[in-house]
């Protein structure tokens, strides 16, 4: 294997993410037949097969797989390479693959714009979406650094705090818990929730904060795919919610929605940035991971759980 080649290895990933065999070779500047000399020869030096070739395109096989990854890491450490030498001629300049989880969209635009006042040369490219695609993507060496409530345990990762999450329950404004004080968990599993999908972070904690309740479980609430949406359903009265309080500043501000006092609420969990494991950290990614460490947490929404006028009175 020491004899592979970065443009072998480039044209693996090319026909993993294309799977056919001619789109391959016109990204890569190639003639299909010289593109499939090139795997036939990489096959006969591994001694395996790469592929599957079916009527649907060329399939990678387990083999295939290890030799994406490979590229993929080849790539990763390639562009590290390139910034690093251009940080040592002073350029000062690089990009950044920023991957955050849906409910991080509230903060995330004001941390971008915080950073680059400090760094205004590195380009950053953000992508937002659920828990499961942010894994995913920081899997397949597409994010250099992933910000999210839970690093993942199935992969190996770097992870490192960089601000307090706090997860509420929400009701419409006239609810009748609205202003009552130290509602009991019991109570509040009496409730109608409004959930996100299995496997996102808010639900896991919410099933763990009312797993004590005997058979709460079984029929947890209405699913919806978003955090907007769930907001939307409440205010409209279809139900109370279990949110990060990171997503509510407006409508709490605007009185549409209020912070139910639930007892051990909030219920405290962590953001952490996440990079894989074997990532070589590029000038862009120390950059902004100092930046995270030192200021991230000055950047996130503040909402606090409110007590009726009268509460102490």
């Amino acid at each position: 294997m020491r004899n592979v080649t970065i443009r072998q290895l480039r044209t693996i990933e090319a026909v993993c993410r294309l799977g056919k065999i001619n789109l391959a070779a016109a990204e890569l500047g190639l003639t299909g037949p010289a593109l499939t000399l090139q795997i036939q020869q990489l096959e006969r030096d591994a001694g395996v097969a790469l592929f599957d070739r079916g009527r649907e395109g060329m399939v990678p096989t387990g083999f295939g797989l290890a030799f994406l990854e490979a590229a993929r890491s080849v790539e990763d450490s390639l562009s590290a390479l390139e910034e690093s030498i251009s940080a040592m001629k002073g350029l000062r300049k690089g990009r950044l693959r920023l991957g955050v989880v849906s409910t991080g969209k509230y903060f995330a635009p004001q941390l971008i714009a915080a950073f680059r006042k400090h760094a205004p040369s590195i380009e950053i490219n953000l992508f937002i979406g659920n828990r499961a695609e942010i894994i995913q993507k920081l899997r397949d060496h597409e994010f250099d650094i992933a910000l999210m409530g839970r690093p993942p345990r199935d992969f190996e990762v770097r992870s490192q705090v960089f601000g307090d999450h706090p997860l509420v329950f929400i009701a419409p404004a006239d609810h009748p818990l609205a202003g009552v004080l130290d509602i009991s968990r019991e109570r509040i599993a009496e409730e109608q929730f409004l959930v996100r999908e299995r496997g996102s972070g808010t639900r896991i904690s919410l099933e763990i904060f009312l797993s004590a309740v005997p058979r709460r479980l079984e029929d947890l609430g209405t699913e919806m795919g978003s955090n907007e949406t769930i907001k939307q359903a409440v205010i409209a009265g279809l139900g109370i919610a279990f949110i990060s309080a990171h997503t509510i500043e407006q409508e709490v501000k605007l009185g549409r929605l209020v912070i139910l006092d639930v007892v051990d609420t909030p219920i405290r969990r962590q953001w952490f940035s996440v990079s894989r494991r074997d990532r070589s950290f590029n000038p862009a990614m120390q950059a902004f991971e100092r930046f995270l460490l030192t200021e991230g947490a000055r950047h996130l929404p503040v909402v606090a759980k409110p007590y009726p006028a009268n509460a102490f009175g």
